[in-house]
């Protein structure tokens, strides 16, 4: 088990020495703290081997294949980084002024008009930092237009019951009440059930498309009629983009809000808090409800423009420019070849979905997009291994596990997402160790309801952990 760094500190012990200021000394005893901070004291070749110690013992994309379904986990080719990296991005101030920053400016335009080229949106703002926070932004940009034409008796916000959990949060964030639509047998949403909730109240139906059972609804434009007929708007969850770009469009399928997540889709590392970026795109009637700060094209060449019925300002300065600048570089990159992108990601979860049917159970048999589910609610009821037991016993052969128990319609789910950067061997790769694991399951089941083995952590108290978390270090009192 790994030391904390409080634990390495010895008395007397520093990384870093500072030298004498040539400056002319002044008094500042009236500002200084009366005790020093209780730092942990350490030499700098013990604080190096410390973090990278720790950073060896963390899974990502780098180090092993990470099936993360509906987090889109892919590869983060390092152009992106040395874009981001240049000094024109980098060292750049949000406080400079507007004539400083041209370049900067146009690169922001440019991704706005690519995003909305590519999602058939007719404006983008880049202000939102994260996915659910431009779920929030498209749900307060909707409430705006409602209360903007005194629609005031529109409170509902439909969401499937395959919805992404910000979903719901979001809308009830922006001061929505959620009403839950069933699937149907074939894991769309069940349109008959739909009819009958959509009414004069109905504000939005928020939709990820391809859901997350990573299926295609094929009744989109009835379902987008039907909203839009009753005076209610439908938003895009873009979650999933990475399953269509090139090949649909949002604002085609009759979307007239759309959030996406750029770290996710257009390939900027995430996970472990950020970084992150949720641009919002709309249809040309709702660019007058955008976030302050927009930088739309009938403003001058700044980012202190307010639309006539902005929602006001979603984030301090420019949004999360540096990941906005990656998104651009790959989309740069890849240009027409994003249809590539989406086709080989189709391609390999369809692959590694019909050589793991043959043992498996696939909740939705069917021709999947981006990613698929699993259940392993019979096997559970037989040899009493669960979806955790599988998914934690992957750990010991340098693999992350699919995401487990989502979308909760699905008993035991596991979901996985290959995404279009792994290659066929190690795909290949990933069924063996299934199928491998799903063997030793019948053989020695105790085997899987224990593992991991070899992890710097092994099994957690999951309900402990949830409930009496610790979240910091209790040095104890000499």
């Amino acid at each position: 088990m790994a030391k904390l760094i409080f634990e390495l500190s010895a008395t007397g012990h520093r990384a870093v020495t500072f030298p004498s200021s040539s400056c002319q000394d002044v008094d500042f005893k009236d500002f200084e703290a009366q005790s020093l901070p209780d730092l942990p004291e350490i030499a700098e070749i013990d604080l190096v081997r410390h973090y990278i110690g720790l950073s060896r013992m963390a899974h990502g994309v780098d180090t092993g294949f990470y099936p993360l379904g509906s987090c889109t986990m892919k590869y983060n080719p390092k152009l992106n980084e040395d874009v981001a990296s240049l000094e024109g991005f980098a060292k750049t101030h949000p406080y400079q002024p507007s004539w400083s920053v041209q370049g900067n400016l146009k690169a922001m335009r440019h991704l706005q008009d690519a995003l909305s080229e590519i999602c058939g949106m007719d404006e983008f703002t880049l202000q939102p930092a994260a996915g659910a926070h431009g779920e929030f932004t498209g749900m307060l940009i909707i409430a705006a237009y409602h209360r903007a034409n005194n629609d005031a008796k529109r409170t509902k916000v439909i969401v499937p019951d395959a919805a992404h959990g910000t979903n719901p949060a979001s809308a009830v964030m922006a001061g929505f009440d959620v009403v839950t639509v069933k699937s149907d047998a074939n894991g769309g949403v069940d349109f008959e059930a739909l009819k009958s909730l959509v009414d004069e109240t109905t504000a939005a139906l928020m939709l990820t498309n391809p859901n997350t059972l990573g299926l295609f609804d094929p009744n989109i434009k009835a379902i987008a009629d039907l909203v839009h007929d009753a005076g209610g708007l439908l938003y895009y969850d873009g979650a999933n983009l990475n399953a269509i770009m090139g090949l649909s469009r949002p604002g085609d399928m009759g979307f007239d809000v759309v959030h996406l997540n750029l770290h996710k889709t257009f390939s900027t590392p995430h996970g472990g808090g950020g970084p992150g970026s949720g641009p919002v795109g709309v249809k040309k009637f709702l660019t007058p409800f955008l976030p302050k700060g927009s930088y739309l094209r009938e403003q001058p060449d700044s980012l202190s423009f307010a639309p006539t019925h902005s929602i006001g300002r979603m984030r301090s300065f420019h949004g999360n420019f540096l990941t906005t600048m990656r998104a651009l570089t790959y989309i740069l990159f890849n240009g027409k070849g994003l249809t590539e992108v989406s086709k080989v990601a189709i391609l390999n979860a369809n692959y590694m979905m019909h050589h793991l049917s043959d043992i498996f159970t696939v909740a939705y048999p069917q021709i999947c997009m981006h990613e698929f589910v699993l259940t392993l609610e019979k096997e559970k009821d037989i040899y009493h291994v669960s979806a955790k037991d599988l998914s934690k016993a992957m750990l010991d052969f340098n693999m992350h596990p699919p995401t487990m128990y989502f979308p909760q319609i699905v008993h035991e789910a596991l979901m996985i997402e290959p995404n279009e950067t792994e290659s066929k061997s190690t795909l290949d790769e990933a069924i063996a160790l299934f199928k491998m694991l799903y063997q030793k399951m019948i053989e020695d089941p105790s085997y899987l309801q224990n593992a991991p083995y070899t992890t710097p952590v092994k099994r957690v108290d999951d309900v402990l952990a949830a409930r009496v978390p610790i979240v910091k270090y209790q040095k104890e009192s000499k």
